[in-house]
């Protein structure tokens, strides 16, 4: 069972974050996050799960000359591609690092962000937490993030939508549910949650969502785990590569403060 209408291979883990920045979806969304900042000159801000440093030079235009923009990630390789990115811009460092023990002083930072990130760790209230030490007494972190058991497919066979949702919800995303679960984790860890922004993007071309979405990857990985047959399968597939195709996930904007 494949279809030729979508991507069977997965991009690379870079590949696939620059994909996203650069659609009109990932420029709006991470445009309203830096708006929410609201960075100032001078001040230290944090880019946790800083990734490929897709976001640090807008960050470091936002704290100009005089800040400073500390990127923070797990994986060397991203890490790499950061510090390379931003060689030339003095006021960035990026540091290899865990987001539930960060390598930061207590009270380093004004401002942080995580972009999709909290979806994929351990323990997102410990990483909070350690969050919440890194900031400054009112410092703001702003948070962005999709709640995955809100992704809406349409097909005729509702019950095929709903399978595939609950796959990528129980398996695909660690914590899938976490775009809901923002404002109650971050209060918990000691912040207060002065608005939380919800964004849903609609998608109409099946080609555009699949990149984001890796429809076909992700519904063969359904099959094989059991949540679809082969036949639901190709009839799923079938409609979305020939039929009007709609899909939608709510994605959160949530706003803490020290």
């Amino acid at each position: 069972m494949t279809s030729t209408a979508f991507e069977t291979a997965a991009s690379n883990p870079i590949a696939y974050l620059d994909r996203i920045a650069a659609t009109d979806l990932g420029r709006s969304y991470k445009g309203r996050m830096l708006d929410e900042l609201d960075i100032r000159p001078g001040q230290t801000a944090l880019d946790l799960g800083c990734g490929p440093g897709t976001d640090l030079t807008s960050l470091a235009q936002a704290v100009t000359a005089t800040g400073t923009v500390i990127g923070v990630d797990h994986d060397q390789a991203t890490v790499d591609a950061a510090r390379e990115r931003t060689a030339d811009q003095h006021t960035v460092t990026v540091q290899l690092g865990d987001i539930h023990d960060l390598p930061l002083p207590n009270h380093t930072a004004d401002r942080a962000r995580t972009d999709r990130v909290l979806q994929h760790v351990a323990d997102p209230a410990r990483a909070l937490r350690e969050i919440h030490r890194v900031l400054r007494p009112g410092g703001r972190l702003v948070m962005g993030e999709p709640d995955w058991d809100t992704l809406t497919v349409d097909h005729p066979d509702s019950d095929l939508s709903r399978a595939y949702t609950q796959y990528v919800t129980d398996k695909v995303v660690r914590n899938s549910r976490i775009g809901r679960q923002l404002p109650r984790l971050a209060t918990e860890a000691g912040f207060t949650v002065p608005s939380v922004i919800p964004i849903t993007p609609v998608f109409r071309d099946a080609q555009a969502a699949d990149k984001i979405l890796g429809l076909e990857r992700t519904t063969q990985r359904a099959m094989a785990a059991g949540y679809l047959t082969e036949e639901a399968a190709g009839r799923w597939l079938g409609h979305l590569s020939t039929g009007p195709f709609l899909a939608a996930v709510t994605f959160y904007i949530a706003v803490a403060e020290s």
